[in-house]
C-alpha cells in the first residue's frame, strides 16, 4: 500500500495556489477574462460617446463614477468581492468548466480517442472553410442556448435562486458587480455548459471526422470578442445603451442586462439571454422598455444579511437547507395538486 505523503499533497496544493495567483494577477492581460484591458477601453470609448452626445452635465469622470453608485456601500462590497470571490472560489473551480467539455466531448463523440480523426480536412478549401464557418455558429448557438436555460432555471426553481439571488442583490452596480457570483452558481455553468459545448462539439466532431479551423482572435471566438468588445462593462453599469430597432432583439445590449437585474414588477423574471437575446423572443420573455426610469436594481426578498463577503456565501447555503427543511402546507399541495 503507497504511503500518503501529507507534506508532499500540502506542498502541491501551495504549488498550485501560486501558479493561480499569478495567473489572477495578471486578469488585465488575459483575454480570456473579462477585464482584459481591451474590453475596458473598448467600454471606456463607447461610454465618452455617451457621454458627449447626450450632453451630461459634470466631467467624465462623474458620469463615470456617479455618487448615487459609489456612496452605496453595495458598490464597495463589490470591489472586495471581486478579490475574495476570485481568490477563493475561482481558484476551487479553476479548470472543472475544461474537465466538463472534455467528458461531453468524449461522450459526444461516442468515447473514442482523438487518433480517430483525421489531422487536416479531407475536403476542399472552400469547403473546409464553410464547415469551420458552420461549426462556429452551432456551438456558439448551442453555448447560447444552454447558457439561456440555465439562467431561466436559475430564477423559476426556488433552490437554485436561492444562490443566483447573490448574483441580483446589489441595489447599484458597476462591472465589478458583474462577478457578485455564488460558488454555486459558477459551479453550475461549468458544469452543464461545458458538458453541453463538450457533447455538442463531440458529436460534431464524429459526423465530420476532423478537428476544423478555428475563427479565433485572441484565443476567443469571433462572436465571444464582437460581445466582449461591444461595451460589455457597461451591462454592469448605471450606462444605458441599448441597440436600435431589431437589432436588440438580436444581440444582448447592456440595456438588456439592466431591464433582468430591474426588480419593478414589468422586469422581474426577464431577459435571460447572454448573448442572444432571440432566446428571449422565442420563449416569451424579452422586455425593453423605451428608457430606464423604472429599472430599479436588487431583488424582491429582504437583502439586507447579504453585507458582507463571507455572508454571500454562507446566506445561500442556509436559506437552501430552510428551503429543503421547511414542510409543504395543505395549501400549497393543494396548489400543485391543481397544477398537474
Amino acid at each position: 500500500m503507497m504511503e500518503y505523503d501529507f507534506k508532499e499533497s500540502l506542498g502541491s496544493f501551495f504549488q498550485s495556489y501560486l501558479d493561480y495567483l499569478i495567473y489572477f494577477s495578471k486578469f488585465l492581460a488575459q483575454p480570456s477574462h473579462r477585464f482584459f484591458i481591451l474590453f475596458i477601453i473598448s467600454s471606456l470609448a463607447i461610454a465618452f460617446f455617451l457621454y458627449h452626445r447626450r450632453k451630461e452635465s459634470g466631467g467624465f469622470l462623474s458620469f463615470l463614477f456617479p455618487a448615487s453608485v459609489w456612496s452605496n456601500p453595495a458598490a464597495w462590497l463589490d470591489v472586495r468581492y471581486f478579490f475574495f470571490h476570485g481568490l477563493i472560489g475561482h481558484f476551487l473551480l479553476f479548470g472543472f468548466g475544461v474537465t466538463s467539455y472534455f467528458a461531453g466531448l468524449f461522450i459526444g463523440m461516442g468515447f473514442v480517442g482523438d487518433d480517430s480523426l483525421a489531422p487536416v480536412s479531407p475536403f476542399s478549401p472552400t469547403a473546409s472553410f464553410l464547415i469551420a464557418g458552420a461549426f462556429l455558429i452551432i456551438i456558439t448557438f448551442v453555448n447560447s442556448f444552454i447558457t439561456f436555460y440555465l439562467h431561466y432555471l436559475q430564477h423559476k426553481i426556488p433552490l437554485l435562486w436561492q444562490f443566483h439571488k447573490v448574483h441580483h442583490s446589489g441595489e447599484v452596480m458597476h462591472p465589478l458587480s458583474n462577478y457578485r457570483e455564488h460558488p454555486v452558481d459558477n459551479l453550475t455553468y461549468k458544469l452543464f455548459g461545458g458538458l453541453g459545448t463538450g457533447l455538442a462539439s463531440g458529436v460534431m466532431l464524429r459526423f465530420i471526422g476532423y478537428t476544423p479551423t478555428s475563427f479565433d482572435i485572441l484565443g476567443l471566438s469571433i462572436f465571444m470578442l464582437g460581445f466582449n468588445v461591444g461595451a460589455y462593462h457597461l451591462r454592469h453599469s448605471h450606462i444605458w445603451l441599448k441597440w436600435p430597432g431589431i437589432w436588440s432583439k438580436v444581440f444582448a445590449s447592456p440595456a438588456h442586462h439592466h431591464v433582468h437585474h430591474s426588480r419593478h414588477p414589468d422586469h422581474l423574471d426577464k431577459n435571460f439571454a447572454f448573448l442572444f437575446p432571440f432566446w428571449d423572443v422565442l420563449f416569451g420573455c424579452y422586455h425593453m422598455p423605451e428608457d430606464n426610469r423604472d429599472v430599479e436594481f436588487g431583488i424582491v426578498e429582504d437583502a439586507t444579511e447579504l453585507n458582507s463577503c463571507v455572508n454571500l456565501y454562507l446566506i445561500p447555503f442556509r436559506d437552501a437547507y430552510r428551503l429543503l427543511n421547511t414542510p409543504k402546507t395543505a395549501a400549497s399541495e393543494k396548489i400543485i395538486e391543481a397544477e398537474i
